[in-house]
């Protein structure tokens, strides 16, 4: 997969302290490690780098989020919490439906 259009992307985490949360990828570094946020614990000025192997990439693109880091906007912890509450929901009710 290309690294750019991994930005913007829903992740789950597999491993580590925050296996199981819900992050937005705001960046790559190489092709092994991206920057994740979720906005609280993990604000969008400080991302965590995490290895591609312990997350789980979702199908769902955060198109604001990716078009805003793209073009160098500011990235606000409100954007990615605001975006992550709704498509967490969307992901769960999908994930009960199968």
């Amino acid at each position: 997969m290309n690294l750019d259009n991994l930005i913007g992307r829903i992740v789950i985490s597999k491993a580590g302290r925050d296996k199981g949360k819900y992050f937005i990828v705001v960046g790559a570094v190489d092709e092994y490690y991206v920057l994740i946020a979720d906005g609280k614990l993990r604000p969008g000025s400080k991302p965590k780098k995490k290895k591609l192997r312990h997350l789980e990439i979702t199908d769902i693109i955060a198109n604001e989020i990716a078009d805003s880091i793209l073009c160098g906007n500011k990235l606000t912890d409100s954007m990615i919490r605001q975006y992550l509450k709704i498509n967490v929901l969307q992901l769960n009710d999908r994930n009960k439906e199968v």
